[in-house]
């Protein structure tokens, strides 16, 4: 049987769930939720960093992107912060959709799925 490891949980959820070397990280929104998209998904793009080095791996080891903005129009904002941070010769397979999030000042979550080394 393989071992299932669940990292920074809660009552609801963890936000790092690792399987047969394989990471989950759970859907990730900004702190500073009054920010821009760009910069609300620059903080997100900084958790995610940090959970994955929880897990043992890094940004080079991204296998899919799921990301979720509350508006198209936005779009620009967010794959500018996006196209700064992610390895230029690793990138993942991406989504992106819109749609609302939990609270309306919410602009953009991001959920990635990573491979450990």
């Amino acid at each position: 049987m393989s071992t299932i490891t669940r990292d920074q949980s809660d009552a609801r959820l963890s936000r790092v769930v690792t399987h047969n070397g394989v990471v989950y990280l759970a859907g990730l929104t900004a702190d500073d939720v009054r920010a821009s998209m760009k910069s609300q998904t620059e903080q997100i793009l900084k958790k995610i960093d940090a959970l994955l080095k929880v897990a043992g791996t890094d940004k080079s080891r991204l296998l899919s992107t799921l990301i979720y903005v509350t508006d198209m129009r936005l779009k620009a904002q967010m794959d500018e912060a996006w196209l700064a941070w992610v390895d230029p010769n690793n990138k993942p397979a991406r989504a992106c959709v819109e749609t609302r999030l939990g609270a309306p000042e919410i602009l953009v979550e991001i959920m990635v799925v990573a491979a450990q080394p």
